[in-house]
């Protein structure tokens, strides 16, 4: 029976990306994107993943077809349509038609349970309502579909009119439907409701209950789990979080909670810890910039700043992580910044292999370094190849390529012209020998990229495997208007790594120049490391 206090045993995981989460503000999906989505999906080991709605437009029906040529190991994908047209018989309702043209093993047809929809959006009685939900289930189940219903608006549905919300799951239940999903459509409904509500539900159905939560509270997750709490046995979601208005409940952090936190076993060991690697690939494939402060699978999750912090998950992670990170494919990150302590700087240094000894005079000057930079504004969080750079300094580590001399930009547009044209001239030395080159590019700082290429790269040619990935700038808050302090940001990488510099100033093109250099001294000094001798001083550059 749903609801009863058994030990969970079994507990189906049905993803809606392709359908819910396609339907969130900025993403736009292909036909080869829902397809290399499904297959990445299936490698994670859902139960159900609804490819879309087949007939809603042509690439949902191209999907259906395309996706029995795949090959899916783990998963079963659904149909997703509505009940029948009042207008209609179900055996000549167009849209029944095309989700059993779709050839799937399984249906999700969603249905009407708020008296408020059945009138206002419907326009039928509610006896009508009752007639078109079993109506349509009762002709899929003749055609040997496994039918799961979508009891849209259930919990406002039960909360203005329990006895009709009910009567729409009694009836689905009669008709022979696999599974009754109740959904918080409008994602109004708190958890206690949800408990409470649920708890009512099971008493009269059953048939197995499942829950399809939306996030318009930011309690979509928590709602989900105390639906499995009260007995829920199929739980509807997305990867990331994805879907309409707010979103749906995200899988990525019900996934873990189930398994880690509940001990309800959905996935194999080896398929959760590649969660954070397929969150990252949808919103790769999507287009769209990951949310790193989200549970479990963002950048952030196992990020420690404050150096008390950095010292205790030192000695034991468990201080202040309350998983393993490598149990969803994260990675534990320690951050430097003005709040870093002793043993943060100490970490870092491991991580870059650098020796420094904990309270020696070199560790006391990367530590005053670090908080006397980001008082004037940098910030090395996400600028670590400038921070190695500033510790390689302070310890032996660093040597000089190249010595800066100056440079010039100039930036000139004609009435007439297209485009500004940006022209660049900078004047370095190399081993003694002055380099004095010139370049134009798309803007100032891409015709310094140029211009410092073009003078270095004959010296060393591994330059030319280096490019600018990402250019960010941030005015910072100085109060002056237009002479504000900027702090620019650029991302640069070769055939195997990537990296990123920092630099700030009042002058947005001086800004880019400090983190165009640090981009090159990086890779320079990957390339040819500078090993310390013993009873060497540190460089005072």
């Amino acid at each position: 029976m749903a609801g009863s206090k058994k030990k969970i045993t079994a507990l189906d995981i049905y993803d809606t990306t392709l359908r819910d989460g396609a339907q969130a503000e900025d993403v736009s999906v292909s036909l080869e994107d829902k397809l290399n989505i499904t297959r990445k999906l299936d490698e994670l080991g859902l139960t159900y993943i609804e490819g879309g709605w087949p007939g809603a437009n042509p690439k949902d029906t191209d999907y259906f077809r395309e996706v029995r040529k795949i090959d899916l190991k783990h998963s079963k994908v659904v149909a997703f349509g509505s009940t029948r047209k009042a207008s209609n018989k179900v055996q000549n309702d167009p849209g029944i038609r095309t989700l059993l043209a779709a050839q799937t093993g399984v249906i999700t047809l969603v249905g009407k349970s708020w008296d408020f929809h059945v009138a206002e959006a419907l326009g039928i009685s509610l006896k009508k309502n009752l007639e078109i939900i079993s109506d349509s289930i009762q002709h899929l189940k003749s055609k040997k579909k496994k039918v799961f219903f979508d009891a849209e608006h259930f919990f406002d549905g039960y909360k203005s009119d329990p006895d009709h919300a009910l009567a729409t799951l009694l009836q689905a239940e009669k008709a022979g439907v696999d599974c009754v999903i109740l959904c918080d459509t409008n994602g109004g409904t708190l958890t206690w409701e949800i408990q409470k509500i649920f708890a009512s539900v099971a008493q009269e159905i059953r048939v197995p209950l499942g829950i399809h939560a939306h996030n318009d509270t930011d309690m979509a997750v928590a709602n989900s789990l105390m639906a499995v709490q009260m007995g829920a046995r199929q739980v509807q979601g997305t990867i990331n979080g994805l879907g309409e208005r707010c979103g749906n409940a995200n899988l990525c952090s019900i996934l873990p909670n189930l398994q880690i936190k509940l001990k309800i076993k959905c996935l194999k060991d080896k398929q959760l810890a590649r969660l954070k690697e397929i969150s990252q690939y949808v919103y790769e494939i999507l287009n769209l910039v990951p949310n790193n402060r989200l549970p479990y699978i963002g950048d952030s999750a196992f990020a420690h700043k404050g150096g008390i912090h950095v010292h205790a998950v030192r000695k034991n992670p468990l201080t202040y992580e309350h998983v393993k990170p490598e149990s969803v494919g994260n990675r534990q990150r320690f951050l430097v910044s003005d709040y870093a302590g002793r043993s943060s700087v100490m970490q870092k240094a491991s991580e870059y292999n650098i020796q420094v000894e904990d309270g020696s005079p070199e560790h006391r000057q990367i530590l005053d370094r670090l908080k006397n930079l980001e008082n004037r504004g940098f910030q090395f969080e996400n600028a670590e190849a400038s921070f190695e750079l500033l510790m390689k300094k302070a310890t032996g580590g660093y040597r000089k390529f190249f010595d800066r001399v100056g440079f010039r930009v100039i930036v000139e547009k004609n009435e007439g012209q297209a485009e500004a044209v940006s022209e660049a001239t900078i004047t370095l030395k190399v081993d003694g020998k002055t380099e004095h080159t010139a370049a134009v590019g798309h803007g100032p700082v891409n015709a310094i990229d140029h211009a410092l290429r073009k003078a270095l790269e004959k010296f060393y040619p591994e330059l030319r495997d280096v490019r600018l990935i990402d250019y960010k700038v941030r005015v910072l808050p100085a109060g002056e208007g237009t002479a504000s302090l900027v702090r620019v940001l650029i991302e640069s990488g070769d055939h195997a790594h990537t990296w990123t510099t920092v630099g700030v100033s009042e002058d947005i093109i001086e800004a880019s120049w400090q983190a165009l250099v640090d981009s090159i001294e990086y890779k320079l000094l990957k390339g040819h490391p500078v090993r310390r001798r013993k009873g060497v001083r540190k460089s005072t550059h």
